[in-house]
């Protein structure tokens, strides 16, 4: 997870630590932080003191919660949120209680949105010289990711959680085939030149608004037409040949084996001192063409980098970096 990242460790606690820290903020650019809010400001390392330092940073703060309201200082990690956040409601649908998500999805969410902010804020500095200090929460990215019902919920209307119309998992021969056919006016049209008349002439179903409230009863009408289907294979072909969208319910193993990702080098090997080489995930996105793999490896032990970092980056002498080692400030393995 960390591949193209260089490891220092410091001993934020300690008055030369947070020197080490300050030296750092004098010769970046952007600053990220995690620590509950007020932890930072405890070790001399928050905003107004690195500003002081380097006037223009761009100074990101990422947490549960945000930097400000009632809940500011309580613990989170993206379960509690996806709880708190309301999706854990939504998601639950039919079944009998709320269940886990195996998606990180705040924390994901919160780092893409801390990722364009930092972005935007670089801009801004480019064209005014000022700096910025970001407050990222992972609550209001995931509440934020939501499409539909806080924007109903909002303004007077009702929730739209599972099950969601239009869109189903079924099995088909023994595995499961996701399809949907809402989001664009053309799908229900597409279905029903496959399904059949019958349908079509059902006064049950001849508006969207309808199809929404009766969606307990369409269901099954188009799971048992997908059960026709001998596999996955041939319910695709079908499918995909009337332009509706689908996809078999693949298992990560078949995921990394599938030869579109391989087409996008999206699963790339870096150097690993133990393993020879591993496998890791690419960033999702190309440039002019081309995958964008790590740099370079994950640290392998905390501090990997340190002296390498504090003499080149920083310039800070051998006997500097030996007195700091020896004091327990920094780490350097």
């Amino acid at each position: 997870m960390n591949a193209g990242k260089e490891s220092v460790g410091v001993d934020m606690s300690r008055p030369d630590g947070q020197a080490v820290i300050h030296d750092l903020a004098k010769v970046s650019d952007v600053i990220v932080e995690n620590f509950l809010p007020g932890v930072i400001a405890r070790l001399y390392c928050d905003y107004q003191t690195l500003r002081a330092v380097k006037p223009d940073i761009i100074y990101c703060s990422i947490s549960g919660f945000g930097q400000t309201g009632p809940w500011r200082s309580r613990p989170a990690f993206a379960h509690i949120i996806n709880a708190a956040s309301g999706l854990m409601h939504l998601e639950q649908g039919d079944e009998p209680a709320p269940r886990v998500s195996n998606l990180q999805a705040a924390d994901v969410l919160a780092a893409t949105h801390a990722a364009t902010a930092i972005l935007s804020a670089l801009i801004r500095r480019g064209r005014t010289g000022k700096g910025a200090h970001l407050d990222v929460s992972m609550l209001e990215a995931l509440i934020a990711a939501d499409s539909v019902t806080y924007a109903a919920v909002l303004n007077g209307g009702e929730e739209y959680g599972n099950p969601r119309p239009g869109m189903i998992v079924a099995p088909v021969g023994d595995r499961f085939l996701a399809m949907q056919f809402t989001g664009s006016p053309e799908l229900w049209p597409r279905l029903l030149s496959l399904v059949g008349p019958e349908l079509a002439s059902d006064p049950r179903f001849d508006t969207g608004e309808k199809r929404r409230a009766n969606w307990r009863e369409l269901r099954p009408i188009v799971e048992s037409w997908l059960a026709r289907f001998r596999t996955i294979e041939d319910a695709v072909k079908t499918l995909s040949e009337a332009r509706i969208p689908c996809a078999a319910v693949l298992r990560p193993a078949e995921v990394i084996a599938e030869s579109h990702l391989a087409a996008r080098r999206f699963f790339p090997a870096v150097p690993h001192p133990a393993r020879g080489a591993v496998r890791v995930t690419a960033s999702p996105y190309h440039v002019d063409g081309q995958s964008l793999g790590p740099r370079g490896p994950a640290a392998y032990r905390v501090g990997e980098h340190t002296r390498a970092v504090l003499t080149d980056l920083l310039g800070y002498p051998a006997d500097r970096i030996a007195g700091l080692l020896q004091a327990g400030v920094i780490a350097a393995p």
